[in-house]
C-alpha cells in the first residue's frame, strides 16, 4: 500500500476525529446511502445492522489511525479483502462503497467538507480499496 501525503493524512485524521463525535450517524448514513445506490447489496448484509455498523467503524478507525504507518494495517486490510470474497463482493462494488462513504462524510462534516478534504478521503479510500481488491484476486 502506497502512502498518502502528510497533508492528506492530516485532513483525513482531523475530519475523522470530528466524525467520531457521532460515529453512529456516519455508519447509518453510509449504509442508507449504500443501499439507496445499490439495493442489490442489501441481501449481502444481515437484517440487524448493528454489528455490521460496529465492524465498519472499527475498520475505519484502524485504517485512519494507521495512515502514517501503513505496514501496520496492510495485513488486516488484506484479510478483509479475502473475507469479502465470501460475501460476494466484486471489484466493481468498491466504487459504489466509496461513493457512499464520501456522501456520508459530506453529510456529517457539512461546511468542513471541501475539495481538499474530498481529495484526501478519496485517495485514502482508493488505497484501501486497491489493497482489498488485490488481496481478493490473489
Amino acid at each position: 500500500m502506497s502512502t498518502l501525503s502528510p497533508a492528506a493524512i492530516e485532513l483525513v485524521q482531523q475530519t475523522f476525529a470530528e466524525v467520531g463525535r457521532n460515529p453512529q450517524q456516519l455508519v447509518e448514513a453510509f449504509y442508507g446511502r449504500l443501499f439507496s445506490l445499490a439495493p442489490d447489496f442489501r441481501p449481502l448484509f444481515p437484517e440487524d445492522m448493528r454489528e455490521q455498523q460496529k465492524k465498519l467503524l472499527q475498520s475505519l478507525t484502524l485504517v485512519v489511525n494507521n495512515l502514517k504507518k501503513p505496514e501496520a494495517v496492510v495485513p488486516a486490510v488484506q484479510e478483509l479483502g479475502h473475507r469479502h470474497i465470501d460475501y460476494g463482493v466484486k471489484p466493481e462494488h468498491y466504487d459504489t462503497v466509496g461513493a457512499a462513504l464520501v456522501w456520508a462524510l459530506t453529510q456529517q462534516l457539512g461546511p468542513q467538507w471541501n475539495a481538499d478534504v474530498q481529495d484526501a478521503w478519496v485517495a485514502a479510500y482508493s488505497l484501501v480499496a486497491n489493497v482489498m481488491i488485490e488481496a481478493s484476486q490473489a
